[in-house]
């Protein structure tokens, strides 16, 4: 039997389970938020950082206490720090402990090429013998000693773990697994998310936990549920053989002291398209509570159905306890791409403030059925709906204006209107609109929550894809000029021989694929990345270029790989055996698998992140006891449309940013232009701003060490055009970890 709660279902037994949890405590962290051990600075992902030392009132007086040069742009990694050692990475893909007082090198493990982008995780024994540093590499899961820097070579099959099992495929077929986040740890366990792919056939993101001494896969959680499990009927009959997606590859939450651990999902795949997966398609789009020990479900609610956006599940969700009608109540918030925020009850599952399904367009696609009604908050949406005449960008130059007037005439512009072949929609906000991975954080005691966010639009038209007639189709000649036209041409040249970017012309031919995905995806120097071009459409633009992209699941460190100065303990972490089965991506339904006889694709329109007026990006505080947005202010400087008037915000300003909230009232917030804010969290006020001599697009992180307070910030990337770029000015600091303190005094 089930019991049914607002869009989440119970077995009568879990009930019993939940309720037993609400009466009870399984660990207790003995200095909440005073560490920044993990990622988020603790499991609950909150940036949340109790210390008295830098308040309102001498915030203005920070300065740059150290810096250690990175040596290199490429870096988008948040430090952790532990006791007096911050573990960061640098010169050229290391890992590298410093100390934290003074940035001096105590170890370097060199040649790490693959790691994590975003962090790593720290795990002590309980006698503190035992500590170790645990991240992904490439396809891999790997343990370092944090003492020492060398590898733990009796973890997992002599050092590593192969992600690519366990997913229910077989593993040659998975080219893509590995997340960019580096998952959440509690008590032994590491709970990791993955990063899939977008395509058609990609994996399915099962959450998965590892024994962090072992490596043993303790726990999975199919987020695309296999037959007999709840939700398997949300699917078509075997889906779980192809479907792909559904995964978190972002930040997972977890309440220590309940064992609960929050999954934030994303879509399925393919996402623009579903006629494959007709069905609401749990537990996709969903946040679900999971007993953190064995991956039990507790409760889950879909925040949509039958997604066809990518509105993927991309923020952390906060964990905060609110006063609502005299009563106190733990509670977990989330954040969306499209603007709301849904809050439960962090046991029970319960919405706290109302939801309601609304009535939404159907789709005209062959195949296709949209789902007819979408959860709807009551809060108040923190981002807009519409592309409209009204709200066109003011400060367009009259060309581009009357073009954009025209678009619209034969566009159409509106919340969950379904993606067509027939015309363009654009989505507002877009794939990369509203609140992202990086953007939410919490007082969890007060009931506040601050969100990043920006008015960031997608332009969508579906295409049938063509079956290939050769090695490069017209299907990926037609999407690499449309990618190329729309994202590579302003800076690379009409015929790819460069102008503002370098020439593109034959660079497949001295440049690796791996390598080629890496700038692709991230970025480099005044480049940025195209986080949601897939791994097809990146495989044909190498091709384009005149590169052969072999699929690799394991990148093996090279002998001619250089040694960088320094204390240099290890090398390239834990050598991987080659790959015995390494074969092609799976590019066909199972036998028997009922299917559509087309496939559609659209481009992410990822190309006018300034389409509607401003501001573009903002920070505001939401009172979610309340249910009220207290503020919001405009963040980031644009040089192009706004020229640097801050009252604008900037287009993208939030993307790859950070917040970290202290107990003393402060919300320190990065933001684009190199733009670092201490703003008051009551009023919003900005307290103290400085601009770094180089970019931000990490975490910033928090610690105190001595009694003394110290904020970091990595700063090391180049996003600047023109007089903006500050890393050529007199007295600019080196790419790198920028550590701030107060004067002593």
């Amino acid at each position: 039997m089930y019991a049914r709660y607002s869009g989440a279902y119970y077995p009568l037994f879990l009930l019993f389970t939940i309720l037993f949890l609400i009466g009870c405590s399984s660990e207790k962290p003995e200095n909440p938020h005073t560490t920044w051990t993990h990622y988020g600075g603790s499991p609950d992902q909150s940036r949340y950082f109790n210390a008295s030392e830098i308040t309102k009132e001498n915030v203005d007086e920070l300065e740059v206490a150290w810096v250690y040069p990175t040596g290199d742009e490429f870096n988008f990694f948040s430090p952790i720090i532990v006791d007096s050692t911050m573990y960061v990475l640098g010169k050229s893909s290391s890992l590298i402990a410093l100390n934290a007082k003074t940035g001096e090198e105590i170890w370097i493990h060199a040649n790490l090429k693959g790691i994590t982008r975003r962090g790593i995780n720290y795990w002590e024994s309980p006698d503190k013998k035992d500590k170790r540093l645990i991240f992904t590499l490439n396809n891999s899961l790997q343990a370092i000693d944090a003492t020492t820097g060398k590898s733990i070579m009796d973890f997992g099959e002599d050092g590593y773990v192969d992600l690519r099992k366990g997913l229910g495929r077989d593993p040659s077929t998975i080219v893509r697994i590995q997340s960019m986040m580096p998952g959440v740890l509690y008590q032994d366990l590491l709970i990791l998310g993955s990063s899939t792919g977008e395509t058609y056939f990609s994996p399915p993101g099962h959450i998965r936990a590892y024994n962090v001494v072992t490596g043993d896969l303790e726990w999975t959680f199919h987020t695309i549920p296999q037959p007999g499990e709840f939700g398997y009927d949300t699917w078509p009959k075997d889906a779980y053989k192809y479907a792909g997606g559904t995964n978190a590859w972002s930040e997972i939450s977890v309440d220590v002291e309940r064992g609960i651990a929050y999954l934030p999902l994303g879509s399925p795949t393919y996402d623009y398209y579903g006629a494959d997966r007709l069905g609401s398609n749990l537990f996709a789009n969903s946040l679900v509570a999971v007993d953190a020990r064995t991956g039990e479900r507790l409760w889950h609610y879909q925040t949509l159905h039958h997604d066809l956006w990518d509105y993927d599940l991309a923020s952390a969700p906060q964990l905060v306890t609110v006063q609502r009608e005299g009563k106190s109540i733990d509670a977990v918030s989330i954040a969306t791409k499209q603007g709301f925020v849904f809050v439960f009850d962090r046991v029970t599952g319960e919405p706290i403030f109302p939801i309601e399904e609304k009535s939404f367009p159907p789709s005209n696609m062959p195949g296709e059925e949209a789902w007819p009604t979408q959860p709807i908050p009551s809060l108040p949406s923190f981002t807009r709906h519409e592309v409209n005449l009204e709200n066109l960008n003011p400060h367009f130059p009259d060309s581009i204006k009357q073009a954009w007037v025209k678009r619209l005439d034969s566009s159409k512009s509106q919340l969950y209107l379904p993606p067509s072949d027939q015309y363009e929609i654009i989505a507002m906000p877009g794939a990369l609109g509203g609140a992202n991975f990086g953007n939410t954080a919490g007082n969890p005691s007060k009931g506040i929550m601050y969100i990043m966010t920006q008015e960031y639009a997608s332009t969508y038209r579906l295409n049938k894809v063509e079956p290939p007639k050769e090695d490069l189709s017209q299907n990926d000649v037609d999407r690499v000029q449309n990618l190329y036209s729309s994202t590579c041409i302003a800076c690379h040249g009409q015929n790819m021989e460069g102008g503002a970017g370098p020439s593109l012309l034959n660079i497949g031919h001295h440049m690796g694929y791996d390598n080629f995905k890496e700038v692709v995806l991230n970025g480099r120097g005044q480049m940025p990345g195209l986080v949601h071009v897939d791994e097809e459409s990146l495989k044909a633009l190498f091709k384009f270029l005149g590169g052969n992209p072999v699929s690799n699941p394991f990148r093996r460190v090279a002998a001619e790989e250089s040694i960088p100065e320094g204390p240099v303990v290890a090398s390239g972490g834990a050598p991987i055996k080659p790959d015995a089965k390494r074969g092609a991506p799976m590019r066909e339904y199972p036998e028997g698998a009922e299917h559509p006889d087309a496939q559609y694709t659209t481009e992410y329109g990822l190309d006018w992140p300034a389409l509607i007026d401003p501001p573009w990006s903002s920070v505001l505080a939401y009172d979610l006891n309340e249910g009220t947005i207290k503020w919001k202010k405009p963040v980031g400087i644009d040089s192009l449309y706004a020229k640097g008037d801050p009252s604008k915000g900037a287009p993208q300003g939030i993307q790859r940013k950070g917040m970290v909230i202290t107990s003393t009232g402060l919300v320190f917030a990065t933001a684009k232009g190199a733009k670092l804010y201490a703003f008051d969290q009551d009023t919003g006020e900005t307290l103290w701003e400085t601009t770094m001599s180089h970019e931000s697009n990490a975490q910033p992180s928090m610690y105190t060490l001595n009694g003394k307070q110290y904020l970091v910030v990595n700063a090391n990337s180049n996003f600047f055009r023109g007089t903006y770029d500050q890393s050529k000015k007199p007295g600019a600091l080196p790419r790198g970890y920028v550590v701030y303190a107060l004067p002593e005094k």
